[in-house]
């Protein structure tokens, strides 16, 4: 077709208005249309192209056929298999269309990546008129790549030097929880050595020193949970990322798979299948998610536990008055003392909405905690009931432990706040966890009661004021 007859197309408006880089040549090879978005990406003026066949000059800064020659000659075939190696392909949008991409370093100031698309322009009767080219820059999406491809090498070697941390780390850990261990042995034996020195001081001797003693342990658990909280929380990160790097890899496994069976190399790929039934491939891919979930609700768990200690012991807690959340004291202990009362009894909880109560919150806890051990050894043979209420009064909150046990004698019952006078077998108990109670509520200036039943059980309703009005040095300085 004569190149007036494509003129006759009137693109010329059409093609200056897109935003899209295009230019097309007739059979001649000749520029017949090239827009203002393809002189902005390619430097150079619609003048000096249109009637013009130096394409490849500017392209290449030499002669040679773009995409849009091959088009109009009908040999791409032969010829896009020589001028772009494994790069060139039939377009999936547009029949008989071609596209490709390349990087041309003269084009911009750092060079600039191209995808090239061609398309013939046919008569009526099917014969090529011409052939049009449309330009897009994909510079940023190809640096991107290679930035991707760059990222994805620094991950793996940083996965590796992650994995060997965590090992670091969790032999650390393991020695950590070793040295706890005997640590809390050598304590359990000191322990025992002071409860038999404590049984030759007097009365209020050894009230004193049992407080001191509770207080220390309470002190070196909130130490321990805090300590252990650590290692817990930087695993717990690694395993998040873990997780994550993991998926990455089995994303990777998955188009290896894929990519398998197309391997031209029979050989490969038999050592390939041969590999991947003997490490049982399928069964990994199913069990490791498996085991990493089961892991992490590991941790989860023992986050919690953590945190449960923690609040129990009030390791940031001062020892003068603080305002403090009572229901959230009473849930932390009652997960301390779980694994005491759940296999004797079910926990209800009867809570009603309380104000924040101004008092020692460690103090308060290790209360609560006496009156649930004390409601749970109170349980017979068949599995009773321990309901915790809680109230407000004018000035004052409450709240109570309830057992369905077998209830305290009368003859007891005046006796049961005396220090070391216990109804339990001996090596039950050492006859200071409701004498201790005592003496904390009424440091509180509040007051402890009881009240019980023979085989049916017994309530302790403890009242604390909500405010204080003295300090606990005046209060100690007005019992000395």
């Amino acid at each position: 077709m004569e190149a007036h007859h494509l003129d006759d197309l009137s693109l010329a408006g059409f093609f200056d208005a897109s935003p899209v880089p295009t230019f097309v040549i007739n059979t001649q090879h000749v520029v017949t249309h090239f827009n203002k978005a393809c002189e902005n990406l390619l430097g150079v003026k619609a003048q000096d192209m249109i009637g013009e066949r130096k394409l490849g000059q500017v392209f290449y800064d030499h002669d040679r056929p773009v995409l849009a020659d091959l088009i109009v000659d009908e040999s791409a075939a032969d010829e896009l298999e020589r001028l772009y190696t494994n790069q060139a392909h039939r377009s999936q949008l547009i029949a008989d269309a071609y596209e490709t991409e390349a990087f041309f370093p003269h084009l911009g100031d750092d060079g600039c990546w191209l995808l090239f698309t061609a398309t013939p322009l046919r008569n009526s009767d099917g014969s090529i008129a011409g052939a049009v080219e449309t330009l897009q820059d994909i510079t940023g999406r190809k640096r991107a790549e290679e930035a991707l491809l760059k990222y994805q090498s620094t991950l793996e070697e940083l996965i590796e030097k992650r994995t060997t941390e965590l090992a670091q780390t969790n032999r650390a850990l393991l020695e950590d929880v070793a040295r706890r261990e005997a640590a809390e042995a050598a304590l359990l034996s000191r322990n025992t050595e002071l409860n038999e020195l404590n049984a030759k001081l007097s009365m209020a001797q050894e009230h004193l020193a049992q407080s001191e003693k509770l207080a220390s342990i309470g002190q070196l658990a909130a130490g321990v949970a805090h300590e252990i909280n650590n290692p817990i929380g930087y695993i717990f990160s690694n395993f998040g990322t873990l997780e994550k790097y993991l998926a990455d890899l089995f994303q990777m496994l998955d188009a290896y798979e894929k990519a398998e069976s197309s391997h031209g190399n029979a050989q490969t790929r038999l050592a390939l299948e041969t590999l991947r039934n003997d490490i049982e491939l399928g069964f990994l891919k199913e069990d490791i998610p498996t085991l990493m979930r089961e892991s992490k609700e590991g941790l989860v768990r023992v986050r919690t536990i953590v945190q449960n200690l923690k609040d129990f012991s009030h390791v940031d807690a001062s020892l003068d008055w603080q305002f403090t959340n009572l229901l959230q004291g009473i849930d932390a202990t009652l997960n301390m003392v779980n694994n005491e009362v759940r296999y004797k009894a079910d926990i209800v909880k009867d809570y009603d909405v309380l104000p924040e109560v101004q008092c020692i919150s460690s103090e308060i806890n290790q209360v609560v905690m006496n009156l649930l051990i004390n409601a749970a050894d109170a349980i017979g043979p068949a599995r009773g009931q321990i309901t915790v209420r809680t109230g407000v009064e004018t000035g004052k909150v409450w709240f109570e432990v309830a057992d369905t046990g077998t209830g305290i004698p009368k003859e007891v019952l005046p006796r049961i706040f005396d220090p070391f006078f216990t109804s339990k077998p001996v090596g039950k108990g050492t006859g200071l966890g409701l004498s201790l109670s005592y003496g904390i509520v009424q440091k509180h200036h509040g007051s402890i009661d009881v009240q019980t039943e023979m085989g049916k059980g017994s309530t302790f309703r403890v009242t604390l004021p909500i405010n204080q009005s003295a300090t606990p040095a005046a209060y100690k300085e007005s019992q000395a």
